[in-house]
């Protein structure tokens, strides 16, 4: 795997402090409250798990599997659900979570679905943000990390179910990919 990639983008110990970070700020901005934390699947996985342990809150925690990439590197537009979420979200404080803010499309559809919903409000916290990608009008309440126009892996993003594993967030050889 380690061939595959072209350079560290952000390290370990840069992911450690940001999202110990991220879970302080949460804590506080949520203080006496109790929200559900929704995972988007299967980018989230590692970056919500580490959250979580960074959040000294009651809390619920939900998953949603949804696609827009199908296998490429390029979202195609349409967004399909292929797991709702199985509570009931009415009234709640929903804390979206999502690995990278990318084009926008999948996570301006989640928020205006999940709204259908009536929670109480819906925040979205993303590690990473890629603005120059940006086609959708959405921005993250929370993130991590501006990053450039270039393919990212690891930390539980992926190419083609690959590279999830590695403990930092890599750029990906062209090559592999193209």
């Amino acid at each position: 795997m380690e061939k595959d990639i072209l350079r560290v983008l952000i390290s370990e110990a840069e992911l450690r402090a940001k999202v110990t970070e991220l879970g302080e700020k949460i804590t506080a901005d949520y203080a006496g409250k109790s929200p559900i934390f929704i995972g988007v699947l299967k980018g989230c996985f590692v970056f919500m798990a580490d959250l979580m342990r960074h959040v000294d809150l009651y809390c619920d925690v939900d998953f949603m599997a949804v696609s827009s990439y199908g296998g490429g590197t390029k979202t195609t537009g349409a967004v399909k659900i292929n797991k709702d979420l199985s509570r009931d979200i009415e009234g709640r404080d929903v804390i979206l979570i999502e690995d990278i803010l990318d084009s926008g499309v999948t996570l301006s559809y989640l928020r205006s679905y999940l709204q259908r919903r009536n929670p109480a409000s819906i925040k979205i916290v993303t590690l990473m943000d890629k603005p120059a990608r940006r086609c959708a009008d959405i921005t993250a309440d929370y993130y991590g990390f501006n990053v450039p126009d270039e393919f990212v892996v690891g930390y539980g993003l992926d190419y083609a179910e690959r590279y999830r594993n590695l403990p930092y967030i890599g750029v990906l050889r062209p090559e592999v990919y193209s």
